[in-house]
């Protein structure tokens, strides 16, 4: 991810948000244009959807990253095409839509709401929100997809708490109906009620959760995870035969550990960390497995390796 404001290894500086869009007021935005910071899994997963409900989206992140993420999303779509859940036309006009730039400034000009996706750090997500503070206009609602993460700790970097509001989208962004909206301390009405309306807009359910570390479902979700993660080390069954269990005898559409490759083992490692970190307690410790098989870069779909065995062809 470069850093913000940068338009691959430059790092101009990033001007004042002086457009007239700039003097509207927050209780006031009707948000029509998305700019989504960071083309992984995630943000590429985000625009995608922001797009096909209708929202103009920009795509900010490195040239590379943006090319096999603009390549990731039409293989999506063109699956959808084939499936029957998508139309022709429905496809073509999300592509019309969606715009991929390398450069910070002119993605996050004219949004109405801006969305980070870089890296699970809270100091990358921090120094980012410091820009977008800055960068993007006065009346734009700032989000982070953190699964984790304080959302305190972010909006502080903008000096303007009340602008940041967590949205934590699901893996696969188009398919989970899930959207965690994080209410910080000091996170404005207006913002929570501009963030419930997008995400039912989108045709996605919100709940709405304070900002306690892991939130709700990456707080319980670990721990089972985790807990099906040291069954394996300890030989008690099969990560497949410990996926049926839940599938089968607690109708869970996917197992913790499918699930966990989907998401990537160094997520889930990085989300432990952090809770045994800030809520302490072995629920939380990551198990000598998952380390081993992060070092070892088995990292899960995105890889081709980790529970299961993947094609890297991630279009579905």
């Amino acid at each position: 991810m470069p850093a913000c404001g940068s338009q691959g290894p430059g790092v101009p500086a990033i001007p004042d948000s002086a457009d007239v869009s700039a003097h509207r007021k927050l209780e006031d935005v009707r948000i029509e244009t998305v700019a989504v910071i960071g083309a992984g899994t995630m943000g590429a997963g985000i625009a995608q959807v922001c797009a096909a409900a209708g929202f103009r989206t920009h795509l900010h992140d490195a040239p590379d990253v943006l090319e096999r993420a603009l390549e990731r999303i039409r293989r999506t779509l063109d699956g959808g095409v084939q499936r029957g859940k998508v139309t022709p036309e429905q496809r073509d006009a999300a592509l019309a839509r969606l715009d991929a730039s390398p450069d910070f400034a002119g993605t996050v000009r004219e949004a109405d709401l801006v969305i980070e996706a870089v890296p699970e750090d809270l100091t990358l997500k921090a120094e980012l929100f410091g820009c977008l503070a800055s960068a993007a206009p006065d009346h734009a609602v700032l989000a982070t997809n953190t699964s984790s993460l304080s959302v305190a700790q972010i909006a502080a970097a903008t000096g303007q708490p009340s602008r940041v509001v967590g949205l934590h989208f699901f893996n696969p962004a188009h398919v989970m109906r899930l959207v965690e909206v994080v209410r910080g301390p000091e996170t404005g009405d207006a913002t929570l009620s501009a963030a419930l309306d997008f995400v039912r807009s989108l045709g996605k359910e919100p709940i709405v959760v304070s900002d306690s570390p892991g939130f709700a479902s990456s707080r319980m979700g670990i721990v089972l995870g985790l807990e099906a993660m040291r069954m394996v080390e300890q030989g008690v069954a099969t990560a497949q035969d410990i996926d049926k269990a839940m599938e089968l005898g607690y109708n869970h559409p996917m197992g913790p550990l499918r699930l966990t490759d989907h998401v990537g083992l160094d997520v889930r490692l990085d989300i432990a960390d952090y809770l045994h970190a800030t809520l302490g307690g072995d629920q939380y410790r990551a198990p000598d497995v998952l380390r081993r098989m992060v070092a070892d870069g088995k990292l899960g779909r995105k890889t081709g390796q980790g529970f299961y065995a993947w094609d890297t062809d991630t279009s579905g």
